[in-house]
């Protein structure tokens, strides 16, 4: 039995990882028995315990991608500045603990002398979350991560400040499979054309079959071009998502004119207080425009300054649009109602279970 017990855990290659032992001992020691936290500041959480413990934890923004530079830099700032313990969120902030609050200012400073921002808490923009894009992913249309940057540099004052009526939690999807999720503003590639077919190629790269079942609307059917086994698009059928891009690069949908970028918004993943909602399309047809996608940050500032300034306190974007309607939201955004706003697929379920509640 003590053979057993010594032997080193194996790693979990799966699931989420046991975030215990890698946790601040005061935060570990309460788990489960605080009674109550607050935020002194933008940034800062702070947290009291039944037993009368403190702990206080600095959450910074990094440029979500992040090299091995930069995270020995924030290990070394925790090392120096704090008690030695780091965690990044699913937004890939960066979250220091302390549990003497002498050290918070000091370590707030260090962070941001080495050009990590403070804040991210409360009724604030966070970090934008954004899928693999052209580091992973092997159906990218865009950049996921260079909009990240471009955006977060132009709302870096709404991430260091808590001025929004709650929080604003902004995705960015690098092609219309949309692995980056629900966001109360999302930024979507949106491919306008099929696919082009370079049929003397899908005969030798693709397994047809697999091509044909990956379709969700069932547009591809096997055919014969040029006496060679190929695909074909049913182009009535076709919403252009890029799905059989993966498993058969001959059928290119990337393209520098026809791939565009759109504004989705009011989408929502909590069920803290209703029911998780669909984001839905406000702006479509904008140039996917790099390095700094300015078209883009315009639309979006326009949202969410609009929203800043119109929602009441406590509302996330899709409430605030459901209390005041949709012609009103176009109204007060001055965005144009185009005829792609008009849901026309008949391929969709008349209503979606979307959320965790319970029902009977």
């Amino acid at each position: 039995m003590a053979e057993a017990q010594t032997q080193p855990r194996r790693p979990i290659e799966s699931g989420t990882p046991d975030p215990f032992p890698h946790m601040h001992p005061t935060l570990r020691r309460n788990f489960g028995l605080w009674k109550y936290h607050d935020r002194p500041r933008p940034g800062v959480l702070h947290h009291v315990s039944h037993t009368g413990e403190e702990v206080w934890t600095v959450r910074a923004g990094t440029q979500r991608q992040m090299d091995l530079a930069t995270i020995r830099s924030l290990c070394d700032i925790a090392d120096e500045y704090a008690d030695g313990y780091i965690r990044f969120t699913i937004r890939s902030n960066a979250e220091i603990s302390v549990a003497d609050e002498s050290k918070v200012e000091p370590l707030i400073k260090a962070l941001q002398q080495a050009g990590f921002p403070v804040g991210g808490t409360g009724p604030s923009v966070t970090m934008i979350s954004h899928t693999q894009g052209w580091l992973h992913c092997d159906i990218p249309a865009t950049d996921a991560s260079g909009v990240v940057k471009a955006l977060m540099d132009e709302l870096h004052e709404e991430f260091i400040n808590e001025r929004m009526p709650n929080r604003v939690h902004i995705t960015t999807s690098c092609c219309q499979i949309n692995c980056g999720g629900q966001g109360d503003i999302a930024i979507n590639i949106q491919h306008t054309k099929p696919p082009k077919i370079q049929h003397d190629q899908v005969a030798n790269i693709c397994e047809r079959p697999s091509v044909v079942a990956r379709c969700p609307v069932a547009a591809i059917r096997p055919a014969v071009v040029n006496g060679k086994p190929s695909l074909e698009v049913d182009e009535s059928k076709c919403v252009a998502c890029g799905a059989c891009f993966p498993p058969c690069p001959p059928m290119q949908i990337n393209d520098p004119e026809h791939s565009k970028l759109a504004i989705w918004v009011g989408g929502n993943h909590s069920n803290a207080r209703g029911v998780p909602s669909f984001h839905k399309m406000v702006v479509a047809g904008l140039p996917n425009n790099p390095p700094r996608w300015p078209e883009v940050a315009e639309q979006v500032k326009k949202i969410l300054y609009t929203y800043r300034d119109n929602a009441r306190d406590y509302e996330r974007v899709g409430e605030w649009i459901e209390r005041i309607g949709w012609v009103r939201f176009f109204e007060m955004t001055g965005l144009p109602f185009t005829k792609h706003h008009i849901e026309n697929w008949h391929g969709s379920r008349a209503k979606l279970n979307t959320s965790a509640h319970l029902r009977f």
